[in-house]
């Protein structure tokens, strides 16, 4: 990515966090003019990742921000890299594994190849570019509604197509976590994935640390109900006991840092 596309996601990262800030402040912040400020500001607005009105930048308070894959693909990409690798210990040769349309999940498509011969199932539009350059990959694309927000393929006909198939492993995500469940923000989202859910054998979920103690629109599942659930490296040490001693099968993963 280019200097402007990493400060981008620097500003909608801080504006994230804070919830609200005002332009004079984002100035200070990052050291620049105004004028790069609300150029920046003015496209990130226009993706439908923060609202800026009367001086002020805002966090959507639909949630968007952390649904649009564009964003979701560019931030964490240490701790997304670190959860593929580690979500690759669980595949074997000759399984038929069916991917989520997260980001997270997505970052395990380029190692897949490493696990010969595979069937590979994703709604992903970015993993299904990926897997189809992949050798001894046997690639099946879900069909359906294209909705560019999450650069995937959901709705009733994929919803339908996940039924008529099983799978051995699905790798998927989450949007947050809030207590013992997994959230996600829309609802059509939700649908798909707990479609893929009730389609595999066996079902690992991929979580950076900082989606917990977080709230999304719709509930997904209780953590439990994964086999495994993949956490980066900087979840609080009593939040993992409590997690574990409710049974939810937890494996911290590492992130080496650049």
């Amino acid at each position: 990515m280019s200097k402007a596309d990493d400060r981008r996601q620097d500003i909608a990262d801080y504006v994230m966090r804070q919830g609200q800030v005002r332009i004079e402040d984002l100035v200070s912040h990052f050291g620049v003019s105004r004028m790069t400020i609300h150029r920046h500001v003015d496209q990130l607005a226009q993706q439908g990742i923060i609202r800026k009105l009367h001086g002020m930048v805002t966090v959507l308070p639909s949630g968007v921000y952390e649904s649009t894959f564009r964003y979701r693909q560019g931030i964490g990409r240490l701790e997304k890299e670190a959860l593929a690798r580690a979500a690759l210990t669980h595949v074997e040769a000759g399984q038929v594994v069916m991917l989520d349309d997260s980001s997270t999940a997505g970052s395990t498509a380029p190692l897949l190849a490493e696990v010969k011969p595979l069937t590979v199932i994703t709604n992903s539009v970015h993993a299904g570019t990926v897997l189809m350059e992949a050798g001894d990959v046997d690639f099946i694309c879900l069909g359906g509604q294209y909705h560019p927000t999450y650069n995937a393929y959901i709705g009733l006909l994929c919803e339908n197509a996940i039924a008529g198939l099983r799978a051995n492993l699905l790798i998927c995500s989450a949007s947050a976590v809030s207590g013992r469940t997994a959230y996600i923000q829309d609802q059509h989202v939700v649908r798909v994935k707990q479609a893929m859910m009730r389609a595999c054998a066996k079902r690992i979920l991929l979580l950076e640390a900082a989606k917990f103690d977080k709230i999304a629109l719709h509930a997904l599942d209780d953590l439990s109900t994964f086999d495994a659930v993949l956490v980066t490296d900087g979840l609080p040490a009593a939040i993992a006991h409590q997690l574990q001693e409710a049974g939810v099968r937890l494996q911290i993963v590492k992130t080496v840092t650049a």
